[in-house]
């Protein structure tokens, strides 16, 4: 039971901390691809924590999940996590945590629902706007133009991905700036960010309540964003990508004074003009191998009494 409780508050204990220290670091700005993992890893390790404490406490309480979970170690190792000492709060603990695992499946399977019939919504508009030619396949090009005057362009993720964009945003991208905002959708399809989208905001819709999950899908549509266009921006420049999005957001009024639900846009073309440096290989390295580590710490906290019987 000491072990359930201690992996239970290490798991409370990372979704308090870990917003508040990545809030004050400068890093994750200048290096989005490692806060990316940085963020997964941590949320997987919150979960696994709590999963884990689930486990402790279900075989706490009952004999029979006992058995089955220590079912090929000595018994110097089940003493030495002294199981049969707690059982019922064990017991209260292992529902609670069940129905928080059941929930956030429940939310998980909501949210992927949810973004198929949101695809097929719009898979159908844009047929509606651009309809096949006679002969023409359905999903056969990748690269959809669409008449209007507003200057847009977004990847339509699915099983047959789609690139689409306005002749708006022909008229007003020049030269390699078209090629920079295709190269910036490109990235979010190779890094398949739609599903890093997805699992953050089944989590935060889920617990709005825990810090750590809400934090997780605020971060992960910025994140993202830079992430794509530091992709666009090592191919084409970051010169050139700033104006592509200067140019197709210009007419929303993202640029002035007052707050826009796009905020982050000044932010990011300020950060392609006036970039702050990459971190050095080896603090890269460092960071992605300590983040790589951090699910490890529960598995250590839940191991650490069969190692110590074990000796």
């Amino acid at each position: 039971m000491l072990v359930s409780l201690a992996l239970l508050l290490l798991g409370a204990l990372a979704a308090v901390v870990t917003p508040r220290l990545m809030a004050r670091a400068e890093w994750p700005e200048r290096e989005p691809v490692v806060a990316l993992w940085v963020w997964q890893c941590v949320v997987a390790g919150v979960l696994l924590s709590f999963a884990l404490s689930m486990t402790f406490s279900a075989a706490a309480a009952w004999q029979a999940v006992r058995g089955h979970v220590f079912a090929p170690a000595p018994h110097a190792v089940v003493e030495a996590y002294a199981l049969a000492a707690y059982g019922p709060w064990s017991g209260v603990m292992a529902v609670l945590l069940a129905l928080g695992g059941l929930w956030t499946a429940a939310m998980l399977t909501r949210e992927i629902r949810r973004g198929r019939l949101e695809r097929r919504r719009r898979r159908a508009e844009l047929l509606v706007r651009a309809p096949l030619l006679p002969g023409e396949e359905p999903g056969s090009e990748r690269l959809v133009v669409l008449e209007g005057e507003r200057p847009d362009a977004w990847w339509l993720p699915g099983t047959a991905p789609r690139l689409v964009i306005t002749t708006g945003a022909l008229g007003r991208l020049k030269g390699r700036q078209l090629d920079a905002v295709l190269a910036h959708e490109q990235g979010h399809a190779n890094a398949r960010h739609d599903w890093l989208l997805n699992c953050s905001a089944a989590l935060a819709s889920g617990f709005p309540q825990v810090p750590v999950f809400a934090a997780f899908r605020g971060e992960m549509h910025r994140l993202v964003e830079l992430s794509a266009d530091d992709m666009a921006s090592r191919r084409f420049g970051r010169l050139t990508i700033a104006l592509a999005l200067v140019e197709l957001n210009e007419e929303r009024g993202v640029f002035g004074p007052c707050p826009t639900p796009d905020a982050q846009m000044p932010l990011r073309v300020n950060r392609l003009l006036a970039p702050a440096g990459r971190l050095t290989a080896g603090r890269r390295l460092r960071l992605t191998a300590a983040a790589t580590l951090l699910p490890a710490v529960p598995l250590l906290v839940a191991f650490v009494p069969a190692l110590s019987a074990l000796r």
